[in-house]
């Protein structure tokens, strides 16, 4: 498990590991143009994790606020995806006070297992078992989108699908990894649980970030 001393940083300063515009590769807005920010620092440390080089917030440079947000706001898409790591280990308020007044759409990924800051046009809440999602995350959730890494993750996505509110979107998504071995599977269970959908990570398919 990765330990940092991210609760300590000021909300005006974040480490940042990556920036980029591209499009969302995957979830209910797979395909929309955005702006990524990848925020540095996680402790849930899934074994998984296409970014692992993010768990470390240490590693990251501390950037100001304000700085991002003049890169957000010239993005042409006038959204921003916030991911990470796991960005609710930070106080977002100020990030996105600013970008609201800039009427930026704000995208969170988050894995839910830290109280939410900050407001938000959409929320995404993708759980994992090793550190899992507050119960009143997943109330705001508009989008669970589970990981499918073997069979045992059915489960685990029901239990979490039972916290949600009745509007929000219901995705599972193969691990990687695993791609070749659950796919299958999670056809037959959407066909046989009609409330799930499928989500891929297209982004990987079309060689974009």
């Amino acid at each position: 498990m990765i330990t940092t001393s991210v609760k300590n940083h000021s909300s005006h300063l974040l480490p940042v590991m990556e920036e980029f515009y591209s499009l969302q590769g995957e979830g209910v807005q797979t395909g929309k143009p955005a702006y990524f920010l990848r925020i540095g620092g996680c402790q849930v440390g899934c074994h998984f994790c296409d970014v692992k080089e993010s768990w470390n917030a240490d590693k990251h440079t501390l950037t100001p606020v304000d700085e991002i947000v003049e890169r957000i706001v010239a993005n042409p898409s006038q959204a921003v995806v916030v991911t990470g790591g796991e960005p609710m280990l930070y106080n977002l308020n100020y990030l996105c006070e600013i970008l609201k007044n800039n009427n930026i759409k704000l995208f969170l990924e988050t894995s839910g297992s830290e109280p939410l800051s900050g407001v938000w046009d959409w929320i995404c809440v993708s759980p994992k078992r090793n550190h899992p999602p507050l119960q009143e995350v997943l109330q705001q959730a508009d989008e669970l989108k589970v990981v499918i890494c073997n069979d045992t993750d059915f489960v685990w996505a029901e239990e979490n699908a039972q916290q949600v509110s009745h509007n929000c979107q219901l995705l599972l998504q193969p691990e990687w990894s695993a791609r070749h071995a659950m796919m299958p599977k999670i056809v037959d269970y959407i066909l046989q649980n009609t409330k799930w959908r499928v989500s891929l990570q297209s982004h990987k398919y079309l060689g974009i970030p």
